[in-house]
């Protein structure tokens, strides 16, 4: 019974509430997240750092706020966002890849505390505040880890950080413009599933942290498994926060003080919270296969065509599993958008509870690069969000209309 509600709200009386498609986020959920996550490392200085990516909803970041939850951005907009939901700049860290570096003059403007990603920045950084601001460094420690190979952010040939074999061009950098360095930062990936890729990560960040003399903080960043179906295979949180705890501290010790640990998870925090709904507008029945068309597309969750990621679907107006049948769940897009991709990363069918059109057919994980990633793709709107929170439905982002896609159009005379 519970598949069908949230916080004893029924999805449906939400779908006919606000209309579809519809984005709706429980906040118990993401405060149970936050309290696993804490629960596993209570033996540490821990830190939690909301990488806001993953959702940049306004409530959403007050709702982490108010949970003593920090904040990583990784824009100047998400950073405006982060200080409108009441953050300090203290609280903010700034992980920007391969951006200008006007964004972070900024970002240490406002007093942030910011991740350096290449040695060209770590040498304009030197250069322009020497020892006056504090920074942290990501490294990328050659380490395979992440569900996908496009959310894989810390082997040899990725974008992201400098690499520990340039452990000399770094520490020249720092002496030369005698740097204070606080922290040391890595980000394995996203869908981490044991604990091998963090400590292997984990070992190269802290074997490499001795040759830093002002360290505060080690950032391992995030990329937790969570469940996307019953049964899932989940990040072990309580093996990882073991096995990371215990090389922390045995680090702290020979470092000689206590240090701060923290980690940036995003999708751990909202992606179960989330259920999109959408209507279905036809059921289309094809010599091969039968299809159910939704109104909604690629446009407002793209993970699937993306990554052929694997979000659960439901037939949320029926909760008769006596008839059944196997669907293809599709959007309204002028492209090829199936949003039932198998766990095996293909396109392909589910067995859901008989499907009319009106029903409202949900899908589950929806909480995190869901929204943050839709688009107005076929001059589409982008849908309302709602919180469910104490038993209450709010409206926390209203639904697009038309003048808002024509909004900053300039007309000229062609």
């Amino acid at each position: 019974m519970s598949y069908y509600q949230i916080q004893n709200i029924k999805l449906t009386d939400l779908a006919n509430q606000f209309g579809t498609p519809l984005y709706v986020y429980d906040a118990d959920k993401i405060i149970e997240k936050i309290s696993i996550l804490r629960d596993s490392f209570k033996n540490v200085n821990l830190k939690i750092k909301y990488a806001c990516k993953a959702n940049t909803n306004l409530a959403i970041l007050k709702l982490m706020r108010k949970h003593g939850v920090e904040i990583d951005v990784v824009s100047p907009e998400e950073l405006r966002l982060a200080m409108m939901a009441g953050y300090e700049g203290s609280q903010i860290t700034f992980t920007p890849s391969g951006v200008s570096f006007d964004e972070i003059e900024l970002a240490a403007e406002l007093g942030t505390r910011i991740n350096l990603d290449n040695l060209d920045v770590l040498e304009k950084f030197g250069q322009r505040f020497g020892n006056t601001k504090g920074a942290l460094i990501r490294l990328k420690p050659h380490v395979f880890g992440g569900g996908n190979e496009k959310i894989m952010t810390a082997h040899p040939e990725s974008k992201f950080g400098i690499s520990i074999h340039q452990k000399a061009e770094i520490l020249a950098i720092v002496e030369k413009y005698d740097m204070k360095i606080i922290g040391l930062h890595q980000h394995t990936g996203s869908d981490v599933k044991n604990a091998d890729a963090f400590t292997q990560a984990a070992s190269a960040i802290l074997e490499m942290a001795f040759s830093f003399k002002d360290l505060e903080i080690i950032d391992l960043g995030g990329g937790f498994k969570v469940a996307y179906k019953d049964g899932d295979i989940v990040t072990d949180m309580q093996e990882v926060g073991e096995v990371l705890s215990n090389a922390f501290l045995d680090f702290s010790k020979k470092y000689g003080r206590e240090l701060q640990l923290w980690f940036e998870p995003g999708k751990f925090l909202v992606s179960e919270a989330g259920t999109f709904l959408t209507t279905a507008n036809t059921v289309k029945v094809d010599p091969i296969k039968t299809f159910v068309c939704v109104n909604s597309g690629l446009n407002h969750l793209g993970r699937p065509m993306m990554y052929g990621s694997y979000h659960d679907i439901f037939n949320a107006s029926n909760e008769d599993e006596s008839e059944q049948d196997e669907y293809r769940v599709v959007g309204y897009i002028c492209e090829t958008d199936t949003f039932s991709w198998t766990p095996e990363g293909k396109q392909g069918e589910r067995l859901i509870n008989k499907v009319k059109a009106g029903d409202i057919i949900a899908m589950k994980n929806a909480g995190a690069y869901c929204f943050s990633m839709a688009s107005q793709y076929n001059s589409r709107l982008l849908p309302a969000e709602v919180l469910i929170i104490n038993g209450e439905a709010k409206l926390i982002r209203k639904r697009e209309t038309f003048d808002d896609i024509v909004r900053n159009l300039v007309s000229v005379e062609v």
